[in-house]
């Protein structure tokens, strides 16, 4: 990479589009702290995903997930695996556009349904593998228009994660290109 990265990299994305490990790799081919979203709300409310919304429910489990990502986005460089359905949030949005750069690792439903299977830390797709297919439809229609609004948008595939991860170097060098001319 030829130019030094001077902001956030945030990785948006569905859960299983590859955030958490193209965010370690990226991280070190960048020579950037990785940072994963849904670990700092953990740490900031001081239980799992699974307890915040069985304690205090979707809305606030939603609502400190934006408190983080307002501090996390106010932050140093670094690249930023957010939480699924973080980018979602207007705010978060506002704040990834003055202060990342942002990249939809987008994946279809084939490639999320396997990644998701059989994963009972992701409170989100709680239930069995047959709801899990219509739960990643759902979130498709919901959220893939949010994360459109990315700077950069790689397609994430059944492939090797450092192939991956290349393509999203690429990406990025392409887009801090552009906007340097």
């Amino acid at each position: 990479m030829t130019n030094k990265i001077e902001k956030i990299i945030l990785l948006v994305g569905l859960m299983g589009s590859g955030k958490t490990s193209v965010g370690k790799r990226l991280s070190k081919r960048l020579n950037l702290p990785f940072v994963d979203g849904d670990q700092e709300v953990e740490k900031a409310a001081g239980l799992s995903l699974v307890d915040i919304l069985k304690c205090f429910g979707l809305e606030e489990y939603r609502a400190g997930e934006a408190r983080v990502m307002k501090r996390l986005l106010q932050g140093t460089p670094c690249v930023l695996a957010s939480g699924g359905g973080s980018f979602v949030a207007e705010q978060t949005r506002e704040y990834a556009k003055k202060n990342a750069i942002t990249i939809w690792l987008k994946a279809d439903i084939d490639v999320l349904y396997s990644r998701t299977t059989g994963r009972k830390h992701r409170p989100f797709l709680k239930g069995d593998d047959d709801e899990l297919k219509g739960k990643l439809e759902k979130y498709i229609h919901e959220e893939y228009p949010y994360y459109s609004q990315a700077d950069i948008v790689v397609e994430t595939k059944e492939e090797q994660v450092d192939i991956t991860v290349n393509r999203v170097v690429d990406a990025i060098q392409n887009f801090l290109n552009k906007e340097h001319t």
